[in-house]
């Protein structure tokens, strides 16, 4: 096993497909190490080089509606009446505290992903 830091695209790949070879090796084996070591490395260098933002509230709530196969009509009573959260997905209106609460104890989304500023639509 011979592991290296990755410090640029050309090692990012190579370690890539060196893992994808890899990767259904059986723990506590040399190639089983070799996988968690190049999984390490690899996302430390995504983490440096590729990162991804936090969606924004509203896009936040829109994914987890998705992810739980929910409906608009169904986040009424996290949200309040029905054009409270037309307004809210709209971008209209901003999430109160109180919604904020509802949102992160019903859909168990963060509080700090729900505080973060967002544009309204005037």
């Amino acid at each position: 096993m011979k592991i290296r830091p990755i410090k640029t695209e050309q090692q990012y790949f190579q370690a890539l497909e060196k893992l994808d070879e890899i990767f259904d090796a059986k723990e506590n084996t040399p190639e089983g190490d070799e996988a968690e070591i190049l999984s390490l490395l690899i996302d430390t260098f995504e983490n440096e080089h590729y990162q991804i933002e936090a969606p924004d509230p509203i896009e936040a709530i829109r994914i987890r509606i998705e992810e739980m196969d929910l409906k608009q009509k169904d986040m009424v009573e996290i949200i309040g009446s029905k054009s409270k959260t037309s307004e809210v997905l709209n971008r209209k209106k901003r999430l109160t505290l109180d919604m904020i609460r509802n949102l992160q104890e019903k859909l168990n989304l963060s509080a700090s992903v729900l505080i973060t500023k967002y544009p309204i639509n005037n």
